[in-house]
């Protein structure tokens, strides 16, 4: 039986339970659960007196006063998944796994800001004001003016933000922010809801801007409710992988932009250092091409990304073939050996099949469909294509190589890189410096690689 004000709180939705239970109800999540006392503590914040509201004061659509103009923070590539810089009053939240840079990113953004004019504070719950400082050094930032503090409190922050004026502020982290109002351990949802809450509600009331970094889950969420997210204007995932030097900046959610744009960074001594041309870092021109490599050109939010699909097809040496993908879905893996198989009479069933994302950047367009059935088809044929030639093109279970969208984008980042062909759909006309060869059906492009007919 729950004690007198303790409800049990699922620590991954957040839905709140009388009693507990092995499995939350709401979600199916396991142990999950957890007791959190509700009865507000001694010397907390009371809550509103009840009465008569001043009820609502409705207006219009049409607004003579001007919005005020965005933050340009002065990193490009931030602004840029921002949807052209921060919005005054905007609530951002930052998403990442631990070590991947995101207080180096925020210390850049902070930083540069405030060499532009801006106002900025950057508050720190896992560091100390050193700590930050000696970071804000090796960034060569020491002489940006921006305001350091290291509290845990909500009452503090909130205090403190409120008697100076401030056009961004940097919270790190949401979840080891804790509020007095609640008898609840710091990070625990009753916790983190209550600090993001509050912390939104600043930022609206005052106009300024606040950027909360969270902490992510195992499975690659970011930890504590849903809520949050719905909450906040943007949420951003800061993205790399262990190995590589690259850093990827995606918008999940954005409220002032769009949403697939993506920024890329290169992590170095100094900080992290601004790709202007991701392409040049995720391909490798120098070389002749092997058989099972193929250069997709895709897009990425707004910009063109060229990126090399590697595929290896060998014997199987036990009775079930092994299929094994990295930067690609897995289930698009399994439609694409499909199709080939049934519709242009390769078959892969006592074959291994390895695909590999060169650079281990991630791909979720399916115009990436013919680029991984040419890296397919190319190792089993043990054929390689020309080393001047891309390939995009989205794949149909008939067989079909149907359109996808910016083909002329694609193009004329590929020849701007030096790239002279194209294996794409057909019907699509070719831009200055480039001829495309197209295919209708996923057979036609098979014969082509394999006859090595280019035209």
């Amino acid at each position: 039986m729950a004690r007198d004000g303790a409800a049990y709180v699922c620590q991954s939705c957040g839905s709140v339970q009388t009693k507990w239970a092995g499995q939350c109800p709401a979600c199916g999540a396991w142990n999950t659960l957890v007791e959190e006392i509700t009865a507000r503590p001694p010397g907390a914040l009371a809550p509103a007196r009840t009465g008569r509201g001043r009820g609502l004061n409705f207006e219009g659509l049409q607004d003579a006063t001007p919005a005020p103009p965005r933050i340009i923070t002065g990193v490009d590539e931030f602004d840029r998944v921002c949807g052209g810089g921060v919005v005054p009053g905007s609530a951002i939240l930052l998403g990442g796994d631990p070590g991947v840079g995101k207080s180096t990113l925020l210390m850049q953004v902070a930083g540069s800001a405030a060499l532009r004019g801006a106002a900025c504070a950057y508050i720190s719950g896992e560091e100390a004001v050193e700590q930050v400082r000696s970071r804000a050094q090796r960034m060569g930032l020491a002489a940006a003016p921006v305001k350091l503090a290291a509290e845990t409190s909500l009452r503090e922050i909130l205090e403190g933000l409120k008697k100076d004026a401030f056009e961004l502020v940097i919270v790190d982290s949401i979840q080891t922010m804790w509020s007095d109002a609640h008898e609840a351990a710091p990070g625990s949802v009753t916790q983190v809801r209550a600090a993001a809450g509050e912390l939104v509600r600043l930022a609206k009331k005052k106009g300024v801007a606040i950027i909360l970094v969270g902490h992510v889950t195992k499975e690659g969420t970011i930890a504590g409710p849903r809520v949050i997210e719905h909450m906040v204007d943007a949420v951003l995932a800061f993205e790399g992988e262990r190995g590589y030097p690259f850093r990827i900046l995606r918008g999940a959610k954005n409220r002032f932009g769009a949403t697939d744009e993506i920024g890329v960074f290169e992590m170095g001594d100094a900080g992290l250092a601004e790709v202007k041309n991701p392409s040049a870092l995720f391909l490798n021109t120098a070389g002749e091409r092997a058989a099972g490599a193929a250069v997709f050109a895709g897009v990425e939010g707004s910009r063109p990304v060229l990126v090399e699909f590697q595929a290896l097809v060998a014997p199987s040496a036990y009775g079930t073939p092994r299929r094994a993908v990295v930067g690609w879905d897995s289930g698009r893996l399994a439609m694409i050996l499909a199709v080939l198989e049934t519709r242009c009479g390769i078959g892969f069933g006592d074959r291994d099949v390895y695909l590999n994302v060169a650079g281990g950047l991630r791909i979720s367009e399916p115009a990436a469909d013919l680029a991984a059935a040419a890296a397919l088809v190319s190792s089993a044929l043990d054929q390689a294509l020309p080393q001047d030639c891309v390939v995009f093109g989205e794949i149909s279970l008939s067989g079909e190589v149907r359109p996808v969208s910016r083909m002329d984008a694609r193009l004329k980042e590929a020849a701007k890189l030096g790239f002279r062909r194209a294996l794409a759909p057909a019907d699509l006309e070719g831009v200055a410096g480039m001829s495309v060869s197209g295919a209708s059906r996923l057979a036609d492009a098979v014969r082509r690689i394999g006859d090595g007919e280019w035209g």
